[in-house]
């Protein structure tokens, strides 16, 4: 940043060093001479192959996911999951000629969902194993189509500011939009089956037993409930959502056994249930911008008695060694889906402390980059 002083009346720009020397770097990068020798010299090698590689797979990334789609799509991986198969017998239960079936079983095999085991034979590779494994990692591939359709012009989709394409059509409450019980049911299941990654990582960085009655705002269908009334059984549940959606988590937790008082409305417009010494808000703020997002912390403080806490949980901006997953991936997929943005844990500070939260404080999670945790108190 350039400081601006005066002098004599004049404004004079002084530079930072660190900016002297990031444009030193980046002028001495983009110079042909410099890639060439430094792609030639033993100790920078390595450095110029990654940074090569780094700049191919930026060009190529797109490709890249449309191979796993195409993989789960044709549901390849789970045939090989049974064990080996030849390039023809795959394309033979694919529906492909054994030509197509072999060029995406060798791209499969460069991207490690795949992997050559000899006799003209694939089998699972240590990514694909790590997909099967993964049901919520699977189904946002797929579910990936509608993002892709929009992201065919991303300069288009900046310039109108977001929203107004396929995937706000899959997420109609983005817009403000009505949500019949249909497209309630579309994206909650969709919620639902990657919402277990998340569940997972709360329940283990934070002990909700500890609690007496847990209100969860934005509940979906109610996996995250069933996860914790697995973990902490004792503990009274209630649910609050869209009516659509409520009606789906009430049917849930009847087929599941389980008591929970689910209430239908909307967090914008109506009160909040009272009486939850514990509110969690599960992969719910990033969803709204920051107006939206601060009226729906005053009306979780609003329905909350002091000292009573409130659990965030979402991933975040900045995450040390995630910070692609973020700002790119889920900023463009906030954009596209027409309201919200991801946060870092100093920015969803700020907005709790405007809505009347303190005793702020980060909970570790095992896995950051899926989910992290702040825990604050009703002042």
């Amino acid at each position: 940043m350039a400081i601006i002083d005066a002098l004599d009346g004049r404004p004079v720009v002084s530079v930072r060093w660190s900016d002297r020397w990031r444009a030193f770097r980046n002028g001495l990068i983009a110079r042909p001479d410099f890639q060439s020798w430094a792609s030639a010299f033993p100790l920078t090698r390595p450095i110029a192959r990654r940074r090569a590689a780094g700049l191919f797979d930026l060009a190529a990334g797109f490709v890249y996911s449309q191979v796993a789609f195409a993989c789960v799509r044709l549901g390849v991986l789970e045939l090989l999951r049974a064990g080996p198969m030849t390039a023809g017998g795959v394309g033979q239960a694919v529906a492909l000629s054994p030509v197509s079936a072999e060029r995406l079983l060798k791209a499969a095999a460069a991207l490690r969902l795949v992997e050559p085991c000899g006799g003209g034979r694939f089998a699972l590779g240590d990514q694909g194993s790590a997909l099967l494994g993964a049901p919520g990692v699977v189904a946002m591939i797929e579910h990936h189509a509608l993002l892709y359709a929009d992201l065919a012009d991303p300069v288009g989709l900046l310039q109108r500011e977001g929203g107004g394409g396929r995937l706000s059509g899959f997420w109609p409450y983005a817009e403000g939009g009505p949500s019949d019980a249909a497209s309630a049911s579309t994206y909650s299941s969709l919620m639902s089956v990657s919402q277990k990654m998340v569940s997972a990582q709360v329940l283990e960085a934070y002990a909700l037993g500890r609690h007496r009655r847990l209100l969860d705002v934005g509940g979906g269908d109610g996996t995250f409930l069933r996860a914790v009334a697995a973990r902490a059984p004792g503990l009274q549940l209630a649910l609050f959502d869209l009516p659509d959606v409520a009606a789906t988590a009430a049917g849930r937790f009847a087929d599941a056994g389980l008591t929970v008082d689910v209430r239908g409305g909307n967090f914008f417009e109506d009160a909040l249930p009272a009486g939850a010494d514990i509110v969690s808000l599960v992969r719910v703020l990033h969803d709204h911008d920051d107006d939206r997002a601060l009226t729906l912390l005053h009306a979780i403080r609003k329905a909350m008695e002091p000292g009573a806490t409130l659990l965030v949980s979402e991933p975040m901006s900045g995450t040390s060694g995630a910070e692609p997953m973020g700002d790119a991936y889920f900023g463009f997929y906030l954009l596209a889906m027409g309201s919200g943005r991801p946060r870092t844990v100093a920015e969803i500070r700020l907005l709790l402390k405007a809505a009347g939260f303190a005793r702020l404080r980060e909970v570790q999670t095992s896995m950051p980059m899926i989910a992290r945790v702040i825990i604050a108190r009703a002042a």
